[in-house]
């Protein structure tokens, strides 16, 4: 009975081994198909996209817009901005899209009167692009209830296809237009002849434009976008790369065929004054099977250039104003790697809200292109290096298709709404690889938690009070890691078994010659975001009182974060006098116990004033001095000083040897914020009267309630 029992054990046991097989196969298979084929709800409008092609972009859907839809009201409200006429409630609460617009798109149709007759132009290439870049972009949404911004499905491009009125009643039928509120129309090529508007003339009431030739006339401040004029017949042109250095025939070029006789006039007379001027205009006779635009010819048509591949044969391209303030030559000439010149007033330049124009061209006055070539050639060669590294730049990054256009576009009006989000300066400006120096401001607003900070203990043979500080920041919560920076090559480290046992890893790192500075080094050991630098004589902070100024720097990465402060003043002579005495104001934070960022170590060896750190070294004082003048410089912030303790007692005061005693040691200090002003030829350091304590801790309440109980004394 027992073995008969036992062997039915075994039975059930394989089966349901068998079984779970099966089951884990079959789950398996499920999942498979689920990430293949992903179930997930999809308006028709989408599924429809993904399949569409460029050649069935004329066999679109009708939709019947009938004559009793209203008009917009007006061509476009002048006094709209982003809090005015734009919702930005409808861009809050997005979970699956935080922090990021969301767009939708309206269903490619093609909009017919009830006679049949056509109300919209058939869709190019360029707007086809631009849907499509859009709708895989992240931040497409297929349910216009969720979304933030709406795109009409017209394209509106080149005003010349269109007929305004007819697109007008297209714009009003849509279910969503609300009075264009959070919509946005994308335009190229505005006006008609003869005025030749610089903005779309559709009445577009509080929709933004995304326009290609505003004026200041026009352009309503940071709610209108400036975009650029695409070609996609010059783009379409596979240009070889030139090196920045390499030698090019020309100073100037001109290529637009469309200027004003006037303007041709005068420039032909600089071009037959200058050897490197090249003035070029529309070639008469051109083969049949070549485009007009892929060719330029000399004054006198004697030859024949190819376009736009003349441009790389110059260092700078004049931009003008032809019929339209906007013109596509500013796309050809940043595609060839040519510095554009505008002499176009008041053009309002592609993307200027975050692009740095200034960085990438030259600008002239129309009134002063007689003097042109005398402006261009005081620019430097280094100059001329660095604009055409940025014109590269901004040609890959905003300008190379209508998808760069497009996202680009998205990414302003996202910046503009999620503010905390936002690009910095350096991101819309710096090519990737410069050595530029980048301003600290691109640090996180909170700096993680869970990160921590390094401990850098400057040490030389204290080693009583050394081994005080590393036991007493042991017991900080946050604490990742202790560096000792060991600065005495006449007397090795203690051995390590002779080191008070702590709980977090220890780096005792040796450093070949004496020196001050050593303390700021950018080791590789370092790898929290903040470090606090504390002297081995500081033994009286406690671990509440450290704790609390790290949670402070948290708040505030940027800033230098610390307790002794420090100020300074100006003597009856017009000279900067260091000055320890207690007063409201603060402008130093000593390094002896402060918080701040790891960049700054970098900065401190690779980007500080010369020879400012040879002086520290060589008068073995004021690399805490050093460090305040260069965070503020870079900043343009003071520093914080953190809880109530101002008595800073080191193991040597008792016996009259600390320094900060001598009088000689202040003169010294004054010394150095003299120089150092000097060396930065301003000063850098700025005064607050703040300081930063912990909530309750003055407060009579029980410690449990308090977050940091122990905050020591003055």
């Amino acid at each position: 009975m027992y073995r008969v029992k036992n062997d039915s054990r075994s039975v059930r046991g394989v089966r349901a081994v068998y079984v779970a097989a099966i089951f884990t196969l079959l789950l398996f298979i499920v999942i498979l198909l689920w990430i293949s084929f992903p179930l997930r709800p999809h308006s028709e409008e989408l599924e429809r996209r993904r399949k569409l092609k460029l050649d069935m972009a004329a066999n679109l859907p009708e939709k019947v817009v009938t004559k009793f839809n209203a008009l917009p009201s007006e061509t476009g409200d002048l006094n709209c901005r982003m809090y005015s006429c734009f919702n930005v409630y409808k861009c809050d609460g997005q979970a699956k899209n935080q922090n990021k617009i969301s767009v939708y798109l309206y269903p490619l149709a093609k909009y017919v009167t009830e006679t049949g007759d056509e109300l919209t132009p058939s869709i190019s290439k360029e707007f086809y692009e631009l849907y499509t870049a859009i709708a895989d972009s992240e931040y497409f949404t297929d349910d216009p209830n969720n979304a933030c911004l709406f795109i009409p499905p017209v394209d509106l491009l080149n005003q010349n296809n269109l007929n305004v009125k007819d697109v007008a009643q297209v714009l009003s039928s849509l279910p969503y237009w609300n009075e264009g509120a959070n919509h946005i129309l994308f335009n190229m090529v505005p006006g008609s002849y003869p005025e030749f508007n610089t903005v779309l003339d559709v009445p577009h009431e509080k929709a933004i434009i995304a326009g290609g030739g505003f004026s200041h006339w026009t352009y309503r401040p940071e709610y209108d976008i400036s975009i650029p004029v695409f070609s996609s017949v010059v783009n379409s042109i596979d240009l070889a790369e030139k090196p920045l250095n390499l030698f090019r025939s020309w100073l100037l070029i001109s290529s637009q065929t469309n200027i004003h006789s006037e303007t041709r006039s005068f420039l032909g007379k600089i071009e037959s004054q200058e050897h490197d001027v090249l003035l070029l205009e529309k070639c008469r006779n051109v083969p049949e099977d070549v485009s007009l635009q892929l060719r330029r010819c000399n004054s006198n048509q004697m030859k024949h250039e190819k376009y736009p591949e003349i441009l790389q044969d110059g260092v700078f391209c004049l931009i003008l104003r032809s019929a339209r303030l906007g013109q596509s030559t500013l796309s050809d000439v940043l595609k060839a790697g040519c510095i554009p010149v505008f002499a176009t007033d008041g053009y309002i330049k592609p993307f200027s809200e975050v692009v740095d124009w200034t960085r990438a061209s030259v600008t002239v006055r129309y009134e002063d292109l007689p003097n042109v070539v005398n402006i261009l050639r005081k620019i430097s060669p280094t100059e001329v290096k660095l604009k055409q590294k940025r014109v590269k730049w901004i040609w890959d990054n905003y300008f190379s298709s209508m998808s760069a256009i497009a996202l680009t576009t998205l990414r302003v009006i996202n910046d503009r709404i999620f503010t905390h989000k936002a690009l910095k300066y350096e991101d819309w400006n710096e090519p990737v690889g410069s050595k530029s120096i980048k301003s600290p401001l691109f640090l996180p607003l909170i700096s993680p938690k869970e990160d921590g900070f390094t401990a850098i203990v400057l040490a030389y043979d204290r080693i009583d009070s050394l081994y005080q500080v590393v036991s007493a920041i042991d017991k900080v919560p946050s604490l990742k890691k202790v560096i000792v920076v060991w600065n005495n090559q006449k007397k090795p480290p203690p051995p390590k078994e002779e080191w008070p046992v702590i709980t977090r890893p220890v780096k005792v790192i040796r450093t070949t010659s004496n020196k001050l500075s050593n303390r700021f080094y950018p080791f590789a050991d370092i790898e929290t975001e903040a470090i606090l630098a504390i002297d081995d004589d500081i033994v009286m902070l406690t671990a509440d009182e450290i704790e609390y100024g790290y949670q402070v720097w948290r708040e505030f990465p940027d800033r230098l974060v610390g307790f002794p402060p420090r100020l300074h003043l100006w003597d009856e002579n017009g000279h900067l006098k260091y000055e320890s005495e207690w007063t409201n104001d603060v402008s130093i934070v000593l390094t002896g116990a402060a918080f701040y960022h790891k960049y700054f170590n970098h900065l401190f060896w690779n980007k500080m004033p010369d020879g400012i750190r040879d002086f520290v070294d060589d008068h073995m004082n004021c690399e805490d001095i050093a460090m305040n003048f260069l965070i503020s410089n870079y900043t343009g912030k003071a520093p914080i000083k953190v809880t109530p303790r101002k008595k800073f007692k080191c193991s040597e005061c008792l016996t009259g040897g600390s320094l900060s005693l001598e009088q000689s040691h202040m003169v010294e200090r004054s010394t150095c914020m003299n120089h150092f002003m000097e060396v930065y030829g301003t000063l850098p350091l700025k005064t607050v009267n703040f300081r930063a304590d912990p909530v309750l801790y003055m407060d009579e309440f029980p410690d449990r309630l308090k977050a940091f109980p122990d905050m020591g004394s003055l």
